[in-house]
């Protein structure tokens, strides 16, 4: 299995635009699953014009409970929590939030009295929907967070280990915004990583930014310009090179693209001829050329 995860940090830099189009060139050449771990906001099956996700499925994060016949109130659980979900009011019992626990069982491995009993509650929802366009099968994986979550990394670490069930030739990873531990969940053992960004002060912040991480993490990494001709791009030549990316690939902004996002169509269906398109096919092609390169 050949891993891509596609990110940038700025919202709005056009990663599902990219993500979607290149599963789509991908997908007719080889097996594709795409993943949506923007678990806040995902939009990748909007794009596909997917009115209805499918195979729906709980995602269950760890919840502590009490057994109060062996708690002696020590106190411990509610060191151990760093989100304060566990609260021991002098006296009573430990008092549980879930809305604060991110799962993570300390509590559970730290009580010497094996008090805590192992329950759960529902995060979010993962689906799984077979998509055919033009005679092209793909998988879409989606995340979805339950509204009024707030952890977010355990979603994306078991929508993530779901799609990685499926028996596949690429999977391509969409992330959502920003450079926190849940996109380090998604660059996590991944043979290439593509980052988008846009000639803004902001896009080139952020770009940098996962730019360090993708460094330090030694991951080969490819840098995609949306909206290239809205400013300048040559603090961007400058930083990737600085970090020694492989390749740059520059997508005008288009009237196309604008067509394509109003119609729900991606632009390599819609426009087969379109400039943006043909940034696509050789981005696609070139990432089929390292699938085949590394025998995956």
């Amino acid at each position: 299995m050949f891993r891509i995860t596609v990110t940038g940090g700025k919202g709005g830099t056009g990663k599902s635009f990219v993500a979607v189009n290149l599963a789509l060139l991908l997908a007719k050449h080889f097996r594709t699953v795409l993943v949506d771990l923007d678990l806040e906001a995902p939009n990748d099956h909007i794009l596909l014009s997917i009115d209805k996700l499918e195979n729906e499925e709980p995602i269950k994060l760890f919840l502590p409970f009490i057994n109060t016949s062996k708690c002696t109130k020590c106190g411990v659980c509610a060191k151990v929590c760093d989100t304060g979900a566990i609260l021991l009011p002098g006296g009573a019992y430990p008092i549980i939030f879930p809305r604060l626990c991110s799962g993570c069982k300390a509590c559970y491995y730290a009580c010497p009295y094996n008090a805590i009993i192992e329950g759960y509650h529902v995060l979010g929802y993962v689906y799984r929907t077979s998509i055919i366009i033009e005679n092209t099968e793909l998988t879409l994986v989606t995340g979805v967070l339950r509204e009024g979550e707030e952890h977010v990394p355990p979603g994306v670490n078991y929508t993530r280990k779901k799609a990685e069930e499926i028996e596949t030739d690429i999977l391509l990873m969409d992330t959502g915004a920003g450079t926190g531990n849940q996109i380090s969940i998604a660059l996590k053992n991944v043979d290439l990583t593509i980052i988008v960004t846009e000639p803004t002060p902001l896009g080139i912040h952020d770009m940098s930014n996962v730019l360090k991480i993708t460094n330090e993490m030694g991951i080969r990494t490819w840098t995609i310009i949306n909206k290239s001709s809205i400013g300048d791009t040559s603090k961007i030549y400058e930083i990737s090179n600085k970090y020694n990316v492989e390749k740059i690939y520059e997508i005008p902004y288009h009237r196309d693209v604008v067509s394509s996002y109003v119609e729900r169509k991606p632009i390599v269906v819609k426009y087969k001829n379109s400039p943006i398109t043909r940034v696509f096919n050789e981005v696609a092609q070139s990432i089929m050329e390292l699938v085949r390169s590394n025998g995956k």
